[in-house]
């Protein structure tokens, strides 16, 4: 499984800010020494390496599941005694943190010290830290436990003032999808929906600190007034961490604990292969890159399937006017196709992080799965969101496994259009609308539906809604629909008692699971990602497209769009970005299509 990627080396200099540590070959085994695994995350890892990766090179960049691999292995390594995660300027979300924490239960399980530094701590460090032996903050370091907060953007005023209405209708009482652009306010059930979401992420952290850290609510009500943009000393002192120090003395600090001398052990460092192709002939190298790696497995494998981003027709993308990306019907079904032709793949993992989108890319997703599935076994495995289409693609699994914050559900339907005609107006834009047929004009962007317009796209909502949750009920034997559906979320550890998910675990806890079940041993493996990356010929059509469309300074329209999606990416963070990007760019499929599947993903939690 993946064995081989990493350098084993004693020398540590990415530890320490001056310069390297490293033990000499010839006291690598003497007496009194501990032998200390290093695991370091930088920035967010993701679910996949980056394009481009295996010709080039993974450059230190190290996926969710290679942090996972890499803690799970210390367990099992006869010469590690203990481990070091330190983090550097890593964003982890609260179901990233999840995963790593189940990783390093599994280190501790084994008698294996597990000891956490950072430079500061917030909440997912927290939450982390509560499954270390020992929670360590650099001197002058932070701490802050201030609880849970979400914000909700909504539009409607803006957009009456500009003159655009929005016309949206929905299924499902408490669908919510459409409130941004709708409301100026969220709806009584969307109200209850998003509450008793928040309600139980905010029972996972509290659960997870209180048990890892020994608190009980009392104390951990007094940490969370007190310990708020916080020194570590006041972190100290409500027990929410162990130790300050400052990074050059860990070793030393980790020395007088063991009572030995320190031999680090670095987990984390990406090993270096020699380049695929002879360097010194510039046509093999050119004519490699735009041909790709090999995508011919090995040996046993199982495929990881990623459904990562706004569910959409035709193809995937990536970029676009808000970055990010989107999981086209096409690519998928390409890949599906692909993993079905191949004998030497066994199974396959639907890595599902994605707030929903088309409602027939949905359907063709689920159609192509549900035929793989005939002749090869098909789980899934929910990362940060299932949410209405992402959902619909999960039920065509055998099994679903969701972390405990995982957000799941929202089986409902959302359509409709911004009608343009008072911004029309507004810009003394005079617009002509001409139509032939009794529908001909349900598409206009002038004006909102009229009744009858309406009743259609109701009826055809009303369909789409009938399939959706038909696919639920023969997905998910026992579900029941009055309490799961009409656009409820559901965290993942709530979604288990209500059938809608099989197991509460991370994407190892599946992999492992599968790999059993159609008898394939451990480490005697291959996982293999699908889609595939894009070929450098790919990626240098996108450059060159994007460079012949990229708006220009001087009077370009797009230069204000450009600098207006500047400045709300500044506004709202790094972090909240992701999140309203996938949702915008969702509802941006209102240009072609007037039924969604798609969950309102405009929360911003702090």
């Amino acid at each position: 499984m993946s064995i081989g990627k990493f350098v084993r080396t004693s020398c540590v200099a990415t530890i320490f800010s001056a310069a390297a540590i490293c033990n000499t070959s010839a006291a690598l085994f003497k007496g009194d020494t501990t032998t200390v695994g290093l695991i370091e995350i930088n920035q967010t890892p993701t679910d996949r390496a980056a394009p481009l990766a295996d010709l080039f090179g993974r450059e230190g960049t190290l996926t969710l599941r290679d942090l996972v691999e890499a803690l799970r292995n210390v367990a099992t390594d006869a010469e590690l005694e203990a481990v070091v995660v330190r983090l550097r300027d890593s964003q982890l979300s609260t179901t990233q943190v999840e995963e790593l924490s189940a990783a390093m239960d599994v280190v501790r399980a084994a008698g294996k010290k597990v000891h956490l530094f950072a430079d500061a701590y917030s909440t997912p460090e927290l939450i982390l830290g509560s499954h270390a032996d020992e929670v360590i903050v650099q001197s002058g370091g932070g701490v802050s436990l201030p609880g849970l907060y979400s914000e909700e953007m909504y539009f409607a005023d803006t957009l009456n003032w500009v003159g655009v209405q929005p016309d949206f209708v929905q299924v499902g009482d408490f669908k919510g999808a459409s409130e941004p652009m709708s409301r100026n306010g969220p709806s009584p059930q969307w109200d209850q929906n998003i509450s008793q979401l928040l309600d139980g992420l905010y029972a996972n952290i509290r659960t997870q600190i209180k048990t890892g850290r020994k608190l009980d609510d009392a104390k951990l009500d007094a940490a969370m007034e007190s310990a708020v943009m916080a020194d570590g000393e006041t972190g100290k002192r409500h027990k929410l961490i162990d130790t300050t120090l400052d990074l050059p003395d860990l070793e030393s600090h980790l020395a007088s604990s063991t009572g030995g001398e320190i031999e680090w052990v670095n987990l984390t460092e990406v090993e270096s292969d020699r380049s695929p192709f002879d360097t010194t002939n510039p046509f093999a190298i050119f004519g490699k890159l735009m041909r790709g790696t090999d995508r011919t497995p090995s040996r046993d494998t199982l495929a990881i399937l990623h459904i990562d981003g706004p569910i959409v027709d035709g193809e995937s993308q990536s970029g676009g006017l808000f970055g990010g990306t989107s999981v086209g019907s096409i690519t998928i079904r390409r890949s599906i196709q692909e993993i079905e032709d191949e004998p030497k793949i066994k199974g396959v993992i639907v890595r599902i992080d994605s707030p929903g989108g088309s409602a027939i890319a949905s359907e063709v997703i689920w159609q192509g799965l549900s035929r793989l599935s005939k002749t090869k076994p098909v789980w899934v495995s929910i990362g940060s969101m299932a949410a209405s289409g992402g959902y619909y693609i999960a039920v065509s699994g055998e099994k679903i496994y969701a972390n405990p914050s995982s957000i799941v559900g929202s089986i409902g339907v959302v359509g409709g259009k911004l009608a343009m005609g008072g911004l029309y107006e507004k810009l003394k834009v005079r617009v002509v609308s001409r139509s032939r047929g009794p529908m001909g004009g349900v598409l206009g962007s002038a004006k909102p539906w009229s009744e009858a317009e309406r009743l259609f796209i109701r009826q055809r909502m009303t369909d789409t809604y009938d399939l959706f949750t038909r696919r639920v009920s023969a997905g998910r034997a026992g579900i029941e629909l009055a309490q799961t559906a009409e656009g409820r979320l559901f965290t993942g550890n709530v979604a288990i008692s209500n059938k809608m998910i099989d197991k509460v675990g991370g994407l190892s806890d599946a992999v492992d699971d599968l790999a059993k079940r159609v008898g394939l041993t451990t480490d005697e493996f291959d996982l293999m990602d699908y889609p595939a990356a894009p070929g450098f010929g790919q990626l240098l059509g996108s450059l060159f497209g994007s460079m012949a469309s990229a708006p220009v300074d001087g009077g370009n329209a797009m230069s204000p769009a450009i600098g207006a999606i500047s400045l709300l990416r500044e506004v709202v963070g790094p972090q909240a970005w992701p999140t309203v990007r996938d949702n915008i760019s969702a509802l941006m499929q209102l240009r072609n299509e007037r039924v969604l599947l798609v969950s309102p993903r405009v929360l911003i939690f702090r």
